[in-house]
């Protein structure tokens, strides 16, 4: 496929990193030529030096003939014009358009083919926040990713000295925890994946992925962690765009307390927040935790736009007391840092943000894309079509099925209703399937698979 990518900043240079290893022919465009430059020393793609929206830069890049336009740089109205231009002069099929300022969101009816043609918004603000949502409502997980429209999720959680799990093989737990309704899809141990079986045990430390019904996965959490405390109070180091949706998102259910450095901005959250309080200071200022009883709190969130002072305040609340530290953090090298010391929980804007573009960018009818282990696995949602003889899924039980090595199927969603994988699974078409991949550059064989052959219709 040939994908042109607009902006080569944080989110444009990692997805073209990772859509290039998959074989497909990219064009990365920026201003910056240095910043070009360094990204083509590490990955096998082509470079346009200038203004992403003017027609004769998306010309060079090769718009003629271009499948796709990603307009990922960071201005709202360059990222819709430079849609525009592809649509109106070369008639690209699909348009991205990285769009952060909520009253451009605000109004999806601009957003149609006779007004303003873009076929996909990204808000990585507005996605980050959700995800972020998602991690509060489920104490005791790593990740939490959504699946059918909801119905399904997938959850990481680390395998405590505590927890009920350990020691046992996985046919235990199936045997034990029948009517938690579960499938473990994936174990890492030491960071790496394990190659696992029924026979598998289960150690201290591990980190299981596992897929169940939305409302069973607190449930499954708890009985593996131990973890039974709800979080209730909830502290957000950091007004911007993330921190305020955040809290607008949370305010109806949980206590939360947001603190902000800049005064006119502290003033302006406290004037358009109904519940939550508002604080203004230094987020790594001892005092301030201290006053407000950090040690009391449930999840302390770090969400400003400066990696290090995120990174700082999120250590100084868990050695005040915090029970869970979040830490936002845009630096890839950062992440594995952080995790291996006082924060709980690092946040990759880029990944967050990669997954729902990549849904949109792989072949075969596939639905939902998770970006996972710093870009190494993947979890997805295809969906099945044909009928025996034009699939290679369809009619089959799950047991005959070809799959590349590392991937697991973990649910099926048959017209609405969620059934957790076992080997006598008969897939039907229109099944919705949700796998996990440990290993993402096996993802064509995975498309492959779940491709009609040419005599469906």
């Amino acid at each position: 496929m040939k994908i042109i990518i607009l902006g080569a900043g944080q989110v444009g240079g990692s997805l073209a990193l990772s859509l290039a290893s998959e074989s497909n022919d990219i064009t990365l465009v920026d201003q910056n030529a240095s910043l070009l430059r360094e990204i083509q020393d590490r990955v096998d793609l082509q470079t346009v030096q200038g203004h992403a929206s003017h027609p004769s830069v998306l010309e060079r890049a090769g718009a003629n003939d271009a499948s796709m336009i990603v307009a990922l740089t960071n201005s709202d109205e360059t990222n819709i014009v430079a849609c525009q231009v592809a649509y109106t002069l070369f008639h690209t099929p699909t348009k991205i358009a990285r769009v952060r300022a909520s009253d451009y969101l605000n109004y999806p009816d601009l957003f149609v083919q006779e007004a303003m043609p873009v076929d996909l918004l990204i808000s990585p603000e507005l996605l980050v926040s959700e995800y972020v949502k998602n991690l509060i409502d489920h104490p005791g997980a790593l990740q939490v990713l959504n699946f059918a429209d909801g119905k399904v999720q997938l959850v990481a959680a680390r395998v405590n000295r505590d927890s009920r799990f350990t020691g046992k093989t996985l046919a235990d737990l199936a045997r034990e925890y029948a009517a938690y309704d579960f499938s473990i899809v994936a174990i890492y141990r030491k960071r790496e994946a394990v190659a696992f079986t029924d026979e598998t045990r289960v150690e201290t430390g591990d980190e299981l992925f596992f897929v169940t019904a939305a409302q069973q996965a607190n449930k499954v959490t708890s009985a593996l962690q131990g973890v039974d405390k709800p979080n209730r109070r909830i502290l957000i180091a950091g007004g911007g765009n993330i921190g305020l949706q955040l809290a607008q998102i949370l305010e109806q259910n949980y206590r939360v307390k947001l603190i902000e450095r800049d005064p006119d901005r502290a003033r302006y959250l406290s004037e358009i927040l109904d519940k939550t309080i508002v604080l203004r200071g230094d987020a790594a200022d001892e005092d301030i935790l201290l006053e407000e009883n950090i040690e009391n709190v449930d999840i302390f969130c770090a969400l400003t736009n400066d990696d290090e002072a995120n990174i700082l305040s999120a250590m100084l609340a868990k050695r005040l007391g915090a029970r869970k530290t979040m830490s936002l953090i845009n630096r890839p090298s950062y992440v594995e840092l952080v995790e291996s010391g006082m924060i709980d929980i690092a946040i990759s804007p880029q990944q967050v943000t990669i997954g729902a573009l990549l849904a949109h960018i792989r072949r075969g009818d596939i639905v939902a894309v998770h970006s996972l282990r710093k870009g190494a696995a993947e979890a997805i949602e295809a969906v099945a079509h044909g009928d025996k003889k034009t699939s290679k899924v369809v009619g089959r039980r799950i047991e005959e099925i070809k799959l590349p090595k590392g991937t697991h199927i973990g649910a099926i969603v048959r017209e609405g209703t969620m059934m957790i994988s076992h080997p006598d699974i008969l897939i039907q078409a229109d099944d919705h399937v949700i796998m996990f991949l440990s290993e993402k550059d096996r993802i064509h064989e995975v498309e492959r698979l779940f491709q009609v052959s040419a005599t469906f219709i």
